[in-house]
């Protein structure tokens, strides 16, 4: 096989042919495909040889192409913001809070339903004075002549002096909850109150609905303070004022 090989490739040289490479299939048929001593070193002719290089005469199919990015501007580059140019949304336009006042400012993280203060008719309560429960130990009616615009509502005094002492410190003589009924506090209830069923705790003042439910409230004072404590003012949120 090795004598014939040569051979082969001595008479291409002959011929001028050097260049022209004998190719593998070519060689098997001519020194009897069956044969097996071929040896590994001879190199076999280029499967490409005798045919045209399916690359050549063709351009590289990446040369002269560049990079797909390169040449390329950033695709955003070149480009305009596509917010620039464009206002912002919300330029031009007054802000739809500005100029209204904040619904929240004033009022506490709770949202209240119904008035801080208990109140009847506009009058903070009943209308009774506040300060004369703490210096008179007594009910007292206010009138319309001494009052004093406090906590949403207006307080009603017998005197000027009392409406001068609770104008200077309202929250010593304002009722503890609002003026609603300490016992139903308790309960997580909201329920008005009658002047006449008073008590001062501890130099807090303490309404509730009337005698009888006063007296409810009064078997564990403490008690009954501690828990209307957790409930305040969270009640204000109730659905209902029970009278």
């Amino acid at each position: 096989m090795k004598v014939k090989y040569f051979t082969t490739i001595a008479i291409a040289t002959i011929l001028g042919l050097a260049t022209a490479n004998v190719s593998y299939a070519n060689f098997k048929a001519a020194t009897n495909s069956n044969s097996t001593t071929v040896s590994f070193k001879i190199a076999e002719s280029n499967p490409c040889a005798g045919k045209a290089n399916p690359c050549a005469g063709k351009a590289n199919p990446c040369a002269s192409k560049e990079n797909p990015c390169a040449g390329k501007a950033n695709p955003c580059a070149g480009k305009a913001n596509p917010c620039a140019g464009k206002a912002n949304p919300c330029a031009g336009k007054a802000n739809p809070c500005a100029g209204k006042a904040n619904p929240c400012a004033g009022k506490s993280s709770t949202t209240t339903v119904h008035p801080k203060y208990y109140t009847e008719n506009g009058m903070a309560l009943d209308g009774q004075d506040v300060v004369a429960y703490f210096t008179q130990s007594k009910l007292v009616m206010g009138v319309s002549q001494f009052k004093h615009n406090w906590g949403g509502t207006t307080w009603m005094f017998a005197s000027a002096a009392n409406r001068d002492m609770f104008a200077k410190n309202p929250q010593k003589y304002a009722p503890e909850y609002g003026g609603y009924c300490a016992q139903a506090a308790s309960e997580g209830n909201l329920v008005a109150t009658q002047p006449d069923a008073w008590k001062i705790v501890n130099g807090k003042l303490y309404l509730n609905y009337d005698k009888k439910v006063q007296a409810e409230w009064m078997g564990d004072i403490p008690g009954h303070i501690a828990l209307a404590n957790k409930n305040w003012p969270a009640i204000l949120n109730n659905k209902e004022l029970f009278r």
